[in-house]
Order: structure tokens, then C-alpha cells, then sequence
């Protein structure tokens, strides 16, 4: 059996048993694990290696590209800001953003941004990764489009652009960047090894990503003019751009961010734990309670499955992701499996992070057996 690095209390060791069986199996090249219980990290775990040649362990402080998991902390750094008053969710994102409010989007709200109900699902077509690299050309382009279907009425998962939105309305009420705005208002106070993009000096430790064939162009028989077609052709972003440096020095808030298990179940663990972490309140209780105000449930019309959106996350529904906990538990995952899961009623926060990527469109199948081992486990140990 591979052996797996760290720490876990004695009650975790199915997790750790998890771990090591699928890094045996190599359906996990490297990966790593965090089970936060109210403020104590009783998982933290990692294994296997950083590389595709299996020439360099994955460590203690190995960083990955999160993909979508990265959202979880641009969500975070607009609801630090909601606590502060500076963001209001009900009032237009115009408000903030006066150039926004163009092409029928004077009334979209910051919530609808949150949620990702504001019909800004991809990019209007031509728009290339240079746009998206060039952060004044990508909020103008999206200030300037119509949204593509009526904002507030569903669903469509801002698949690229919700970093973009997030981040423009840190930039106009705070006068930072999404990059520093998360690295001294969340990862510092957390002591969270988290950030968006990825400082030079950090290069060395961030694993390499291994990513499943992609299909080659559009599947026949979709509508071309669908919200599923025009969100992917309007996301330029594609796993051939992650490991280069133009992508680490971006400041993508939707699917650049770099950290691992440990990281990101510090950051996240200010929701689980109802506002404090690291022994400091970050936001306020009734700020947390507003990531449970549904915003929207029913068929995502981007990712084609049901999904509960709350403020910043999905919430809790056997119906988007199997062995999901019932109660008030929020999360959000990234491409080929990555996931951070804060659950307010156990005060859990549980976060996995790897480098192979897997199949499935919310996770993939490791990241649902280690849920359900994390689970079995809290279930069966509760008082």
C-alpha cells in the first residue's frame, strides 16, 4: 500500500485508507485531504506525486490550481465586503460599476452575480485568452453585452466570467485586486496557503496538472445559439494554458486560484464556523446566514444537472451530488474533482485537492467516495 503523508485522528483513518487505495490504484496521481472540526484540523493529509513522471513527491506544502474551486474564495472576498457594508447584494451592480448598466443590465444585483443568475454566463464572441489576460479589456467586454437571458429568472454557471465580475466590484469598492484583497483579507488572517494566481517564488512547489482527453469541436445536435454552446465558446480557457507562466500571473478569480486541502479548509472554515477563524471574526453571523438564502433551484442551463444556489455556493441537494449531507452545508468544486464543503451545522469543513483530473460534471468519483468516507465517519462518531 502507498504510503500517505500527515496527520489524522484515529477516527479518520478510513480517509486516510481512501487515499492511499486510490494513489495504489493510480486513479490519483498526487492529492491531498483536510477535515477541519470547529477549528481543529483532524485530517490533514497527502500523497503521491506532483509530476506526471513520478519524479517529485507531493508535500506538505505542494500547491495546485483549484480550477472552479477558486470561486469559493472570490465568493468569500465580496462577502467580507458585504460584512463591511461597502457591498450591498440587492443593489446594482451598476451602482458600483457605472458602465455596466448598459444593454438591459441596469438592474442586475450583486446577489444575481453571486448566484449566477445574471446572464452573463461566457463572453460574446470573438474573445480570445489575451482578452481574458487583459483584466480592463474583459470587465469592458462584459459591461458593454447584453445579458442572455433574463437575469434573476435561472441559473446558467459562469463558468470563466463570474471571477471577472466578482472582481471588478472588489477593485470598485475597495481599491484592490482580487489577488491582494484575498492575500491580505483571507489567506493572511487564516493562515490559509491560498492565492489567486500564483506568486513567482511559489512556482517551484505547484504540482502539474494531468487532464483527461478533451473531445475535439462541438458535440452535433446542439443549438448553436444555446446558453451550453455560447458559455463554452465564450470561455476561452482550456487545460493546455494551466503550468504557464501567463496563467500564473493572472488574475482569473473564477479558475486560477492555487492552494491545497489544507489551505483552502482554513480559508473556507470561516463559514463553517460561523464567521471566526484562526481565532478572529472575519464576518459577521448574519453575513454567513446569507449563503443560505436560495437564489435559485431547478436545471442549471449551463451544467445541464439541478443545482441549489445560495450567495457564492451551491448548497446541500442529493439531487447535484451524491453522499451530500443533508442540513445547512454549502460547497463548491473545480474541474476534475477539486472541492472545499463548509457544513454550518457540524462546523466540518472538508476540502480535497489533486493534480490527475478526473471525470464528472460536480466532482469526480474520488471526490464522492472520500465525502462519503468523511461522512460515514462523522456520523458514526457523533455524539
Amino acid at each position: 500500500m502507498v504510503h500517505v503523508e500527515g496527520t489524522s485522528t484515529a477516527r479518520f483513518e478510513p480517509v486516510r485508507a481512501a487515499l492511499a487505495a486510490h494513489l495504489e490504484s493510480g486513479e490519483e496521481l498526487g492529492a491531498s485531504i483536510a477535515v477541519d472540526v470547529d477549528g481543529v484540523m483532524e485530517v490533514d493529509l497527502w500523497g503521491g506525486h506532483a509530476d506526471e513522471a513520478r519524479t517529485v513527491p507531493w508535500h506538505q506544502d505542494t500547491l495546485v490550481n483549484l480550477w472552479s474551486t477558486t470561486k469559493t474564495l472570490s465568493s468569500l472576498a465580496a462577502l467580507v465586503l458585504v460584512d463591511r457594508g461597502a457591498l450591498d447584494l440587492y443593489r446594482p451592480v451598476a451602482h458600483y460599476w457605472p458602465e455596466f448598466a448598459t444593454q438591459g443590465k441596469q438592474d442586475i444585483e450583486v446577489r444575481h452575480v453571486l448566484a449566477h443568475t445574471s446572464g452573463l454566463s461566457g463572453w460574446q464572441q470573438p474573445f480570445t485568452m489575451d482578452d481574458l489576460y487583459d483584466w480592463p479589456t474583459a470587465s469592458a467586454r462584459l459591461a458593454a453585452q447584453a445579458p442572455w437571458w433574463e437575469p434573476g429568472s435561472a441559473s446558467g454557471y459562469h463558468v470563466q466570467t463570474q471571477g471577472q465580475l466578482v472582481g471588478e466590484l472588489v477593485r470598485r469598492v475597495s481599491g484592490r485586486t482580487l489577488t491582494e484583497f484575498v492575500d491580505t483579507e483571507i489567506a493572511r488572517p487564516s493562515l490559509a496557503d491560498v492565492q489567486i494566481g500564483a506568486r513567482q517564488a511559489d512556482w517551484p512547489r505547484i504540482a502539474e496538472l494531468v487532464a483527461p482527453a478533451q473531445l475535439s469541436g462541438i458535440p452535433a445536435g446542439l443549438d448553436p445559439e444555446g446558453i451550453f454552446i455560447k458559455t463554452l465558446l465564450g470561455s476561452p480557457a482550456r487545460d493546455e494554458h494551466v503550468d504557464t507562466p501567463q496563467w500564473r500571473r493572472a488574475e482569473l478569480g473564477a479558475v486560477n486560484g492555487h492552494g491545497n486541502a489544507r489551505g483552502m479548509a482554513r480559508a473556507l472554515s470561516v463559514i463553517s464556523r460561523r464567521g471566526q477563524v484562526n481565532g478572529l471574526r472575519l464576518i459577521s453571523e448574519e453575513t454567513v446566514d446569507k449563503v443560505l438564502d436560495v437564489q435559485a433551484d431547478g436545471v442549471d442551463l449551463f451544467l445541464g444537472v439541478p443545482v441549489r444556489w445560495g450567495i457564492g455556493f451551491a448548497l446541500a441537494d442529493a439531487r447535484t451530488m451524491p453522499h451530500m449531507p443533508t442540513g445547512r452545508v454549502c460547497f463548491w468544486v473545480g474541474r476534475g474533482g477539486s472541492i472545499v464543503m463548509m457544513d454550518l451545522d457540524r462546523r466540518v469543513t472538508f476540502s480535497y485537492t489533486m493534480n490527475r483530473l478526473g471525470d464528472g460534471i460536480l466532482g469526480s468519483e474520488r471526490t464522492h467516495d472520500y465525502i462519503r468516507h468523511v461522512y460515514e465517519v462523522l456520523d458514526s462518531t457523533a455524539c
